[in-house]
């Protein structure tokens, strides 16, 4: 939205939401301070919450799904043992190899259902809030992954070693390796933490920035809007639905898409040639 327009609807009254409605103030006494230009909050803040209450019950949920291990399973039990089976075999043994995969499995197990429980925090009721539209929790996810492929691979082949595998094309040689080496190094080494943190920080928040335009925008022209424009504040309603749908399979999707590239990067980092 342009200047002129966002001009014209604040003049009209209505405030357009903006990536400053993510930034929750701390529950409980209001602390501030400002750092590089920005009002920053101190305290415990919502999505601070939110990571708890996820981790608690995803282990409550999982602990009694595991909890009888009978033969004939129960819905609990069948629902954990599909949720398991789920990353063991496409996100675990596809990606990383039947050698390998058993021992990664918990880390992608509980990585992936942390990120889809927090992405669906955005579309439960009272809840509403995507957790990882936070940007600094995507990028302690991000540097955790970066520190496991990394770890991972210099035990296997050595710091040395590893170097080059991540840095030095196989099969390529002569002049041209000047040129891809610093490349290599920093799409593999550099950059890769970035991106992954990027593309699901990114989603979400543009997913629930839409949904709120939507709604907020929806209710204003119905509430305040003349009456040849109160059919658009329905039809916004209508695709504020439309678009809730498909926002939980994109909250779904960003958590097989950010597990999935942690085990192509393990695997990776696995792998004798580059």
């Amino acid at each position: 939205m342009n200047d002129v327009a966002t001009a014209a609807i604040r003049a009209e009254g209505f405030t357009p939401p903006g990536p400053g409605d993510f930034n929750l103030p701390p529950i409980g006494p209001d602390r501030t301070f400002e750092f590089l230009g920005q009002t920053m909050y101190l305290g415990v803040t919502k999505p601070m919450i939110q990571l708890v209450l996820s981790a608690v019950l995803i282990f409550a949920f999982f602990h009694y799904a595991a909890k009888k291990q009978a033969m004939v399973p129960g819905k609990l039990q069948y629902v954990g043992e599909q949720g398991y089976n789920f990353v063991r075999n496409s996100l675990g043994r596809d990606i990383l190899g039947s050698h390998d995969f058993m021992r990664f499995v918990p880390y992608l197990f509980a990585l992936f259902f942390f990120i889809l429980l927090n992405n669906l925090f955005a579309s439960i009721p009272f809840l509403q809030f995507p957790t990882f539209s936070r940007s600094g929790m995507v990028y302690g996810l991000a540097l955790l992954s970066w520190i496991i492929y990394n770890a991972v691979g210099i035990k296997k082949h050595g710091f040395g070693g590893y170097l080059k595998l991540q840095s030095v094309p196989a099969g390529v040689g002569g002049p041209i390796l000047a040129l891809l080496i610093p490349l290599e190094f920093l799409s593999n080494i550099i950059v890769r933490p970035v991106t992954l943190a990027l593309r699901l920080f990114a989603n979400m928040l543009a997913g629930h920035l839409l949904l709120i335009l939507f709604a907020l925008g929806g209710e204003y022209l119905l509430l305040h809007g003349a009456t040849l424009v109160k059919p658009v504040g329905i039809l916004a309603w209508l695709l504020f639905i439309a678009i809730s749908f498909l926002e939980i399979l994109i909250q779904f999707l960003q958590a097989y898409v950010f597990v999935l590239l942690n085990a192509m990067y393990i695997q990776s980092a696995l792998a004798d040639e580059h």
